[in-house]
């Protein structure tokens, strides 16, 4: 780690070490390498979530909107659309790079090809699959060959790895039923109906998504996140959303009771980390994506990489 890293993780540590005393126990930072392996995941995941705070301040080229040039990068392209008021693209981008997430070998290749519709002319832009969603999901399937050819990598990302390319139609069309006539329509709407608490508008949203095929748990999460990251919408998680959970699950039930098999309720452990993060303040994604790397290998620390 750099040294601003140490003396940050250094601070991260006492108050670990004052939780554990005053408030409530961490069993599984009792060993020296754990609490160790743990201060650097989430030393990686602050460097992980601010990666995109420090996008919002640069120069984004147009080229990274431009699904035909080698310089197309969703993420930034959403902040691009974003720049120049096209709210609606850069959710829909922002939807795009969930569905199909990031993958290690073949990066964008997925969603850029699926987004530029293999070169055949077009794009699948917000307009135009919200103009004909069936339309998108024939072209879909009946190009899906294409997209999965021998010799080319690419494919789903991690967090992803269980989606298919015949799960598309459904789950573009149910999330353009979920979002209405326009991203900002939906947001307004949502902040009218719950008050501009910045959290309770994460939560509805949240629950609203479950009518969206294929997101999960940890899609919905990823998804929300990234739109309150962006400034798309003034959304933040206030809690780690344990219900479903399956690797941050493991990674709490290590910390509150060390062992990751530990029989501690999902409400509980949720209600836990909300007073955690609360003393360490790097906030519950940072908690979410920390615990369950952190999970994966205690004893060693390695960096998450899609």
């Amino acid at each position: 780690m750099k040294p601003k890293d140490i003396k940050f993780a250094n601070g991260l540590k006492d108050k670990l070490v004052n939780f554990d005393k005053a408030a409530r126990p961490l069993p599984g930072l009792n060993d020296r390498v754990a609490m160790e392996v743990f201060l650097e995941q989430i030393v990686e995941s602050v460097h992980r979530v601010k990666y995109i705070s420090l996008l919002m301040k640069r120069d984004i080229s147009p080229l990274r909107a431009n699904s035909k040039s080698e310089f197309f990068d969703p993420e930034k392209a959403a902040i691009y659309y974003k720049r120049v008021g096209n709210i609606d693209e850069a959710c829909w981008l922002v939807f795009l790079s969930v569905f199909f997430g990031k993958n290690l070998k073949g990066g964008w290749r997925y969603l850029t090809e699926t987004y530029d519709r293999l070169g055949q002319g077009g794009l699948w832009d917000w307009n135009s699959v919200k103009a004909d969603p069936d339309a998108f999901g024939e072209w879909i399937l009946r190009n899906q060959h294409i997209l999965k050819r021998d010799g080319v990598r690419g494919g789903f990302g991690n967090h992803r790895k269980y989606n298919s390319l015949t799960q598309a139609p459904k789950a573009v069309k149910t999330y353009i039923e979920w979002v209405g006539n326009s991203h900002l329509e939906l947001f307004d709407r949502v902040a009218r109906e719950v008050g501009a608490d910045r959290r309770k508008q994460f939560a509805h949203l949240y629950r609203t998504l479950n009518s969206v095929f294929t997101l999960g748990r940890t899609g919905k999460f990823d998804y929300l996140t990234m739109i309150g990251k962006m400034g798309l919408a003034t959304i933040e998680p206030g809690s780690a959303y344990m219900a479903g959970a399956t690797g941050p699950l493991a990674g709490a039930r290590l910390l509150f009771g060390g062992v990751s098999t530990a029989n501690l309720p999902r409400v509980v452990l949720d209600k836990w980390l909300v007073e955690l993060e609360a003393d360490l303040g790097v906030g519950m994604q940072v908690m979410e994506d920390s615990l369950c790397n952190w999970q994966k290998n205690p004893a060693k620390f390695v960096a998450f990489r899609g």
